[in-house]
């Protein structure tokens, strides 16, 4: 671990925005564990998904302080399974709760019903899984990012899907019910804007990458889920009551929306206590923050430091938490082939508002 620069220099950096000095380098990895997304849980442990953009054998592991790293939650869950045994198939989003639940969203493999796998990390036991299969998703779901709201019992879940039928899924916790909405919303498709990294247009599938909704976070109170399309300028909330009312229509839900700022064609998205909505800006090489007020603002950039940073986790200590992972590098993002240098690391600065997430 190395701290590359005091407080007061931090503060200095954030005032002049367009460098990544004022970043921690918290961890480094190895070329074989290209990071994911992160989550921390209440006792500091920190738990992160191996990107499947790069073909991992391993789908979760805990990050120890030293920066090692082991197969989470067993060797066996933390691979592919095998026929119908344990194991997950391939997680993104993940979250630790209050309660230390570890919640992983196990949604990729063609043919095979996504899900929401729970990890209760005090008694190392499986706590409940939740399947996401149709209506509430579609053939072409991919189920990308979630945010956990125990106020509720909620779960609310990013589906990219095709970009057409890009929408949000409502999970109850005490039923497994699934809805879906928002489906093929402003809100949630994508804008017709080019995803240029280092001066290459970003291609998926042999198309221009333009990705509909992924960030999806919720405030410490559980009042408002914020979102966005990737490939999009605003950034959303909706309060969580009106994503609740299953006897709101789409239309009636849709009128519920509120923009609440602008951001550039981003990942990853946490929230702190006053309401400054992190972005990792990965056509900028950039971390921001939509504010309070609707602005947004570059925190720290860097071409060298900060190639594709991807997913946030809000630690207790009073410090935002990021992944940067290449991933325009990565196989699927770059014409099958793999051309990451290794810049595969664990960041971190301190939060603008009080680092508490309400996951």
């Amino acid at each position: 671990m190395k701290r590359l620069l005091s407080a007061a220099s931090t503060i200095a950096v954030l005032a002049s925005p367009g460098f990544a000095a004022g970043l921690e380098t918290y961890l480094e990895f190895p070329k074989d564990m290209p990071p994911g997304n992160l989550a921390i849980g209440p006792d500091g442990r920190m738990f992160m998904s191996v990107h499947e953009f790069y073909g991992p054998e391993l789908r979760v592991v805990e990050v120890m302080p030293d920066g090692s790293t082991k197969p989470y939650p067993t060797d066996e869950w933390a691979r592919a399974p095998q026929d119908d045994g344990n194991g997950l198939r391939g997680v993104l989003g993940l979250r630790a709760d209050r309660t230390g639940i570890l919640w992983m969203l196990d949604g990729q493999g063609e043919g095979q019903t996504g899900r929401i796998v729970g990890w209760n990390t005090n008694t190392e036991e499986l706590q409940a899984i939740y399947y996401v299969g149709q209506p509430a998703a579609r053939p072409t779901s991919f189920l990308n990012d979630l945010a956990v709201d125990l106020e509720n019992n909620a779960i609310y879940i990013s589906d990219t899907g095709d970009g057409m039928n890009s929408a949000i899924i409502v999970i109850d916790m005490d039923t497994g019910r699934a809805r879906r909405v928002l489906e093929g919303s402003t809100f949630t498709v994508p804008e017709d804007r080019p995803m240029i990294i280092d001066g290459r247009e970003i291609m998926l599938g042999g198309n221009p990458a333009k990705i509909g909704i992924n960030p999806i976070t919720i405030d410490p109170t559980n009042t408002w889920v914020y979102f966005a399309p990737m490939t999009a300028a605003s950034m959303y909330r909706v309060r969580t009551t009106d994503l609740l009312d299953d006897s709101l229509s789409d239309e009636d839900l849709a009128a519920k929306v509120e923009r609440y700022g602008d951001k550039v064609i981003s990942d990853g998205s946490t929230v702190d206590a006053a309401g400054n909505v992190y972005i990792t800006a990965m056509t900028d090489n950039a971390i921001g923050v939509t504010k309070p007020d609707g602005t947004y603002e570059v925190l720290y950039q860097s071409n060298e430091d900060l190639p594709w940073p991807d997913g946030f986790a809000m630690g207790g200590d009073g410090f935002v938490y990021a992944t940067i992972n290449e991933l325009h590098r990565s196989p699927v993002l770059n014409g099958g082939e793999d051309a990451s240098l290794g810049t595969y690391r664990i960041v971190r600065f301190p939060a603008l508002g009080t680092a508490v997430s309400g996951r």
